[in-house]
């Protein structure tokens, strides 16, 4: 077998095997030598209780070395029967090995060594070794693997260093290899990345050496299990009562809303709050590169595009699902994300009677999410003129809510906007900002605090809302008055 078609995995095993010694973080992985590989091993779909009981402190050196040992043997001994469902016949196994080196070794152990010992190889066999912990921890949303010795997470819109360690590169490797293993997608040197979804819903992405020069690097945004509702993101500060009442009414007339923000900002969980607006009796069809809207209503399609294969065929991208969904009957289309062409299908969907349909793009303001669409539309290989594409894009969209994270992790709504439609005179596209968020400083804690206001203006589509049935006062526009010091978030 050639060497770019064989997962950089058991190069490095094999390597290691050989040479008796272990790849160390940011070092050099050799990918020479061609005899087989032991199998891979599935991941368990969810993590039992007991699978995070090895999670502990890292192994120190005398037990790291007894740990590659048995791990060695174990896999050696045992690779083609062993089922990471039947945890207990694992473990057994394990103290076997266990018992055999130490009388061979004539070393001891504590009680407490022991466990921490067969914790921590139950955890690799099993789960997904010093991972699991913080897959299993719902105060972490995001892990950030940028090499062994060093695991960030978030929790609570903070970011800061974990005390999870990999034993070595090898060690975070077979992780890897398990983790996209999983989901049918390998990575090796010919296929160096990938973006995926695994079987719990949350998002993966690794990238290896030869693009990552200072060792392998995995990235999870963990799935939301609990739906985060408008009550939620009201005791967050993320928006005020008068805003979503704003939202519910644009949502329920069938306005085109547009979310904008960056990367981690809470675009997706906004659009999922908002989607929880659309009437019960609409078809929603939803368009994503990984699931992850949670629409409740009970007419909604999901869809998902699909990578190329090992041979680089058979994909499916966003585009041709939202070209498919068209002749689905949809009264909605959510798409995720606009990150390509399918903006174009996108906007001619809103525009050919699909009112009230939704979807999220990369910017860091209004008028850049303007802007960003336009290069999008340019991406699909279209070769209207940029007039014509803004006249589409101020047609189209009529809302765009800009989500922003701010100094400190919290994330709010930081301005919704009106579209107002096409300038003949600048070429450009004219809104108005309804409400936004004044950042007046920086707290005590390092975190951004300011306010919501509405902007004193009412919107130009007053009407459609009161022909829409949804009533909207004028008091709801009128401007908030900066509170006191002790009352900013």
């Amino acid at each position: 077998m050639g060497q770019t078609s064989r997962g950089l995995l058991e190069r490095v095993r094999e390597n290691e095997a050989a040479e008796g010694r272990v790849v160390e973080p940011g070092g050099p992985i050799s990918t020479d030598g061609e005899s087989p590989a032991p199998p891979h091993l599935t991941v368990l779909d969810s993590a039992t209780p007991e699978t995070v009981a090895g999670n502990g402190p890292p192994l120190p050196p005398h037990l790291l070395a007894i740990k590659r040992t048995i791990h060695t043997r174990l896999l050696g001994r045992y690779a083609i029967e062993m089922d990471p469902s039947r945890r207990q016949e694992i473990r057994e196994k394990i103290l076997t090995l266990l018992d055999e080196h130490l009388r061979e070794s004539g070393m001891g152990l504590t009680r407490g060594e022991r466990d921490h010992l067969v914790g921590a190889l139950l955890d690799d066999i099993c789960g997904l070794g010093p991972l699991q912990v913080l897959m299993d921890d719902p105060d972490v949303t995001e892990v950030m693997i940028n090499h062994p010795s060093q695991v960030y997470v978030e929790r609570a819109g903070q970011i800061t260093l974990s005390d999870v360690r990999f034993d070595d590169t090898a060690h975070l490797l077979r992780v890897i290899d398990r983790v996209v293993s999983s989901v049918g997608r390998h990575v090796d040197e010919a296929n160096p990345y990938v973006d995926a979804r695994l079987s719990d819903g949350s998002r993966v992405n690794v990238i290896i050496p030869p693009l990552a020069l200072k060792g392998p690097s995995m990235t999870v945004r963990k799935f939301a299990h609990s739906r985060l509702g408008p009550d939620d993101i009201l005791a967050l500060n993320s928006a005020t009562p008068a805003m979503l009442a704003f939202l519910r009414a644009a949502v329920r007339a069938g306005f085109n809303l547009l979310v904008s923000g960056g990367t981690g900002s809470g675009k997706t969980t906004l659009l999922n709050i908002l989607s929880s607006y659309i009437p019960p009796e609409d078809r929603v069809i939803t368009c994503e590169d990984a699931a992850e809207l949670q629409l409740q209503q009970p007419h909604v399609i999901t869809l998902e595009s699909r990578p190329a294969n090992v041979e680089g065929t058979g994909d499916v991208t966003i585009r041709d699902l939202v070209r498919n969904c068209l002749r689905m009957r949809p009264d909605r289309i959510v798409v995720g994300e606009c990150r390509g062409g399918e903006a174009l299908d996108m906007l001619q969907a809103m525009n050919t009677g699909h009112d009230g349909s939704m979807s999220t793009v990369h910017a860091n303001s209004p008028i850049e999410a303007v802007s960003r669409l336009e290069t999008l539309v340019l991406m699909s290989g279209t070769d209207l003129p940029s007039r014509a594409i803004r006249e589409q894009i101020a047609s189209a969209v009529h809302i765009v809510v800009q989500q922003q994270r701010l100094r400190g992790g919290g994330r709010r709504i930081v301005s919704i906007s009106e579209v107002l439609g096409f300038d003949e005179h600048t070429g450009g596209v004219n809104m108005q900002e309804l409400f936004a968020f004044n950042q007046i400083g920086v707290s005590t804690e390092g975190k951004a605090i300011g306010y919501h206001t509405a902007m004193g203006v009412l919107p130009k589509r007053m009407e459609r809302f009161q022909k829409s049935g949804e009533d909207l006062p004028s008091a709801l526009f009128d401007p908030t008055r900066q509170p006191d010091h002790i009352d900013l978030y």
